[in-house]
């Protein structure tokens, strides 16, 4: 499937001014060091081909959410890091809009990188503002706009809506990879298809489940979102933790994957046949397999078992495709990352498996896990809502925004 969207290899941009949605939302450690740098590298490509081009590069991103101006937030060290990995000095601006971002846009010459501050200084970045896109627009100069920043398409803000009414946008080729990549997944994939989902909550992915149901030859649940499940199943799940008020919705999911599965809904959305728990949430927490009959009242569910790992690994080892949004447990802790690394493994040493890696907790373990830099699997997504929204079918309103693609 094509893209529908103009990108930058369909506008005339060299040697223009170009204004870069990028998201630099990285996760920073208590030294306030970035941890991992997924996001930076992955908008590399597109600002290469840009530079190639002569152009002069203004970016803008997020980072958190701060509160007012709060250094604590600054773009800066993402500024350093950006410069190391582009070989290239990277001129930062400490702020997004007014004369100082005038003043460096203008004296930059053609082929230079410009970063500018926490577009979430300003509250009127979140509140799609019309006027602060305009400020953004006229300080920068831009010629055109474009939209590289997958994790935040998922939200009409100022920096991916507004900004489109005064500079004509296009897709850069992280957002395009992104966009492509997820919904040939979910529109034609190889198959078998199968779905791994885990996480905390069912209401957070009620709609991706209910399309996965439609699309996806099995689905594997785990993490605490299984725990939900369990319970609606008749399962005792202890002092797990559980999300009350969903019967309705399983009724739902379970009566679609009835229908889907002619009559075998528990084995078309598979659930742990065995669990791993403790008594507490800690590093020094023994990890215990129990069966399902067996989880006190006391005991907490932070895994699955080890019968459920080998059943879902052999869930996956015929699959063509797998999709996996959701760690399987407490992966923080080693000794609950279990069904996580093994998952990881299966699809890492599998390249004949398609495998899209969800953003958010999932890429952050993946990662982590991954000495390969997430090399070792086909495609890790830089966003977590954002992949959801558009898996579930949703319109995304930072794609929507963009010039239409040529017919």
């Amino acid at each position: 499937m094509g893209f529908f969207k103009r990108t930058i290899k369909d506008v005339p941009i060299d040697r223009k001014t170009v204004l870069v949605r990028a998201d630099y939302n990285v996760p920073l450690n208590k030294k306030g060091e970035i941890s991992d740098d997924l996001r930076i590298r992955a908008s590399l490509p597109t600002l290469e081909y840009l530079l190639k081009r002569n152009c002069k590069v203004v970016i803008m991103s997020h980072l958190g959410r701060p509160e007012g101006r709060d250094t604590a937030f600054s773009l800066e060290p993402i500024a350093a890091r950006l410069s190391e990995l582009l070989k290239k000095d990277v001129i930062f601006v400490e702020d997004c809009i007014g004369d100082k971002v005038e003043q460096a846009v203008k004296h930059a010459p053609s082929n230079s990188v410009i970063l500018l501050e926490n577009l979430r200084f300003y509250s009127e970045e979140e509140a799609n503002s019309e006027s602060f896109a305009k400020k953004i627009a006229k300080s920068t100069g831009a010629r055109y706009f474009v939209q590289d920043g997958f994790g935040v398409v998922h939200r009409a803000h100022a920096s991916t809506d507004a900004i489109t009414h005064f500079i004509p946008g296009v897709a850069g080729l992280l957002l395009e990879r992104e966009y492509v990549t997820i919904t040939n997944a979910m529109e034609k994939p190889k198959r078998p298809l199968v779905a791994v989902m885990g996480g905390a909550k069912v209401s957070d992915k009620i709609t991706v489940i209910e399309r996965l149901v439609d699309v996806a030859d099995r689905i594997v649940i785990g993490g605490a979102m299984a725990n939900t499940f369990l319970k609606y199943k008749g399962y005792t799940v202890g002092a797990s933790m559980v999300e009350d008020g969903q019967e309705a919705v399983l009724d739902s999911i379970y009566a679609a994957a009835h229908k889907k599965s002619n009559g075998h809904a528990d084995d078309f959305i598979m659930l742990p046949a065995d669990v791993a728990v403790a008594k507490e949430i800690s590093e020094d927490a023994p990890r215990r397999n129990v069966a399902l009959g067996d989880v006190a009242s006391d005991d907490k569910i932070l895994d699955i078992g080890e019968k459920a790992i080998e059943n879902m690994v052999a869930a996956v080892q015929d699959a063509k495709t797998v999709i996996w949004n959701g760690t399987l447990g407490y992966a923080e802790l080693p000794e609950f990352a279990h069904g996580s690394a093994r998952l990881a493994l299966e699809l890492a040493t599998k390249p004949e498996i398609t495998s899209i890696i969800g953003g958010g907790d999932t890429a952050d373990f993946v990662l982590k896990w991954d000495g390969n830099g997430g090399a070792s699997f086909t495609h890790v997504s830089t966003g977590g809502g954002a992949s959801l929204e558009l898996m579930a079918g949703k319109k995304l309103p930072g794609v929507e925004s963009l010039l239409d693609a040529p017919r």
